[in-house]
């Protein structure tokens, strides 16, 4: 028994009509690829899906904030989870280590290489100085302080760093977006002067003390030649080893063994991955295809987002002194970051 077909859509076409062009008009029926392979039609519909170089970089930026914004609600969170400070400081430096430990190994010598001075300036910056510093300060206080205050104070240490090395005092702009970010921390902690608030008091004085050390940190990563990926290992290891031994020693106590699945799986995606692993290397994708002053314009609504996300996740309504003070210093912050009287920074091609 023989089988003829009678449905040619599928059939091989003829040589002469398979070599015509797409729109000929010799071609048979209204759909224009009738007689191309699929492989030949996919690219072109989804290239123009693709999204331009700089919407990338906006994304990058958005999810950046977004880790930012966590970091600061965790630190609140900590002391409501059945985690202490000990065990969050080992996922946020173990975690990195161990998803880029042969990226690391590549990079071994070049991370040797770094001088002292800068190294210890990125360790002492980012590491478990600062990290304990922002969760401690986090648990007296509020996110909105932890969001604001870290992030918001550092444009006014590295300036008075930079003007320490003999860079001269920020003017003009600068120094009136310096002056913002002062009043808005300010107003953020006047409430609790007149009646004292000790505990909030000394949260927020140990929140700027974790300001000064990332604005160290900042100072530091300019003084050494790494990617990402290496600052995020010069960083990680030596905290990790400080917090390992810590802990070993019982200098600082732990209870991992004994913390919530559910805690312990939070913090390892918002420290570990989030925080430790993608805010950095977004950032930097970010700065690549927006430029280094759009990308800090953008970042400053962290603060801003902080406090949207504390309502619905921590349940803390922003006192006046919050929906005062979070303004100011994201305007500061924003001033802060102009360069005045210097031309925008190019964007970098996307094959840069």
């Amino acid at each position: 028994m023989s089988v003829v077909a009678t449905n040619t859509i599928g059939a091989a076409a003829p040589a002469d009509t398979a070599a015509r062009p797409a729109g000929h008009p010799g071609r048979r029926g209204p759909f224009p690829y009738r007689f191309l392979p699929p492989y030949r039609i996919l690219p072109d519909r989804i290239s123009s899906y693709r999204l331009s170089p700089q919407a990338r970089g906006t994304a990058a930026l958005l999810v950046t904030v977004s880790i930012w914004a966590a970091f600061a609600l965790s630190a609140r969170a900590l002391s409501a989870s059945t985690l202490l400070p000990a065990d969050a400081a080992l996922l946020r430096f173990g975690v990195p280590l161990v998803v880029l430990l042969p990226a690391l190994w590549r990079r071994r010598r070049r991370i040797a290489a770094v001088r002292p001075g800068p190294a210890l300036k990125i360790v002492c910056g980012a590491g478990v100085p600062f990290f304990l510093a922002a969760m401690h300060g986090g648990a007296l206080t509020s996110a909105a302080f932890v969001g604001s205050i870290v992030p918001g104070m550092v444009p006014l240490f590295v300036s008075a760093l930079m003007a320490a090395r003999g860079h001269g005092a920020p003017r003009g702009t600068q120094a009136a977006g310096l002056a913002l970010i002062a009043l808005g921390v300010a107003a953020l902690v006047w409430r609790y002067v007149v009646p004292v608030d000790a505990d909030v008091l000394e949260g927020a004085g140990t929140l700027l003390v974790a300001s000064g050390l990332w604005a160290l940190y900042t100072v530091g990563l300019r003084d050494v030649d790494l990617d990402p990926v290496g600052s995020i290992g010069l960083l990680c290891l030596p905290s990790f080893a400080v917090i390992g031994i810590l802990v070993l020693t019982g200098a600082l106590p732990t209870g991992l063994a004994h913390a919530a699945a559910g805690d312990i799986v939070l913090f390892l995606v918002v420290q570990g991955l989030g925080v430790g692993l993608c805010a950095g290397l977004l950032y930097a994708f970010a700065i690549r295809r927006l430029g280094a002053e759009r990308s800090s314009v953008v970042g400053s609504l962290s603060p801003v987002a902080v406090v949207l996300l504390a309502v619905p996740l921590l349940d803390e309504s922003p006192t006046l002194a919050v929906l005062v003070g979070v303004p100011l210093i994201t305007a500061g912050v924003v001033l802060a970051n102009r360069r005045p009287g210097t031309r925008p920074v190019p964007e970098v091609p996307a094959d840069a």
